[in-house]
């Protein structure tokens, strides 16, 4: 029922194209996972999706657990039915919201007490009742549920908190019941090396069908960032999917696809193109800057999605300036055409063994802010 092959690994570096096969299809890794945190990509239409090549989308556990609640999604047919997206869906386990709730939230051995951010009721959810509600959603794939580490954080705290997602992990998988999801085991430790390798080491040994890497990109330095990355995925195994959960940029996933990892969500190409900033080749572009008022050229010339197609700068930026719905819908469209470009251009210098001139290229020609 679920499979990960790796069809080719990099002569160059730790890459590798490989593709993992679900009830509802299979996707190509490395793979840009677009993030419908309440059951929808915001301002894209799943068939929009599928045409711009999304072979896989993420939605949010915690949020849809809150609205419409998991067990209206379950008797509406499940996810994929319920949002329109029938390829492969995974689910994130809600441990992240929940971290981000600060002092709404408190955590125990049982669980993670916490009030709703919508109306403020009191909510618990445990490792067993976080699988309850995923295995309801119905997603292909689930996560355990975990604490995300705040940074910075002391040595201790980070033992600690590590040791409790480890607890959990294993309570995650003695509460799992559905044969048709995959369950992925959360790496935690913060930025210490030694509680990374003990926490890959007992997450492996637990074996989940695939592992995911958590508590980065949360404040921390980007070289600590990639350092702290490249040294767990050296650790995971490599007959099993890597994911690296909630990064990143453009850079991001062309240095961390070339270290080994395989599967990657962010908020940042939807929240940005809803913001008017939008990616292209050769870095982001501000759209509402007054030097764009009169700007013919389309958003990137070397994109050929439908936004660069028939429409100029001047003009997006106009629709931004007017508050008008298209703004974040061109906008939308544009920025996942670009990731999800990068990827299948990253998929394909790996099949080639040319990531790393590849990476060169596109480094050298990406710049900051336009």
């Amino acid at each position: 029922m679920f499979s990960y092959t790796v069809l080719h690994k990099s002569g160059q570096c730790n890459a590798r194209w490989g593709i993992f096969e679900t009830p509802h299809g299979s996707f190509n890794t490395p793979a840009f996972m677009p993030v419908g945190t309440q059951g929808s990509v915001k301002a894209i239409s799943p068939d929009r999706l599928s045409e711009l090549g999304a072979e896989i989308v993420l939605s949010n556990t915690y949020h849809l657990y809150l609205r419409p609640g998991h067990e209206a999604v379950r008797s509406l047919g499940g996810l994929h039915r319920f949002m329109g997206f029938l390829g492969p869906i995974l689910t994130d386990s809600g441990g992240f919201q929940i971290y981000s709730l600060g002092e709404l939230r408190k955590i125990s051995e049982e669980g993670v007490t916490f009030a709703s951010h919508i109306d403020g009721t009191k909510h618990l959810i445990t490792p067993e009742f976080a699988i309850a509600i995923q295995e309801s959603l119905g997603a292909d794939i689930i996560m355990s549920f975990d604490e995300c580490t705040p940074y910075p954080s002391s040595f201790e705290d980070t033992k600690s908190s590590m040791e409790l997602t480890l607890r959990w992990a294993r309570r995650c998988r003695e509460a799992k019941t559905r044969e048709d999801q995959a369950l992925f085991g959360i790496v935690q430790g913060g930025m210490y090396k030694e509680l990374r390798g003990y926490s890959a080491e007992s997450t492996v040994a637990l074996d989940f069908p695939g592992h995911a890497i958590g508590g980065l990109s949360v404040g921390e330095a980007k070289g600590l960032m990639y350092e702290i990355a490249e040294y767990t995925l050296s650790l995971l195994p490599e007959d099993k999917p890597r994911y690296i959960m909630g990064v990143g940029t453009p850079e991001d996933l062309v240095n961390l696809s070339a270290a080994g990892a395989d599967m990657f969500d962010c908020v940042m190409p939807t929240r940005n193109a809803r913001n008017g900033t939008l990616f292209t080749s050769r870095g982001k572009v501000v759209m509402r800057n007054e030097k764009h008022k009169l700007d013919q050229v389309p958003i990137d010339d070397a994109c050929g999605c439908y936004a660069c197609r028939n429409f100029s700068r001047g003009y997006i930026r106009h629709l931004f300036m007017a508050g008008e719905m298209l703004a974040a819908m061109l906008g939308t469209l544009h920025n996942l055409s670009f990731y999800l470009e990068l990827m299948k251009k990253i998929r394909e210098a790996i099949k080639n063994d040319e990531l790393l001139s590849f990476r060169q290229r596109f480094l050298n020609t990406y710049e900051g802010e336009m």
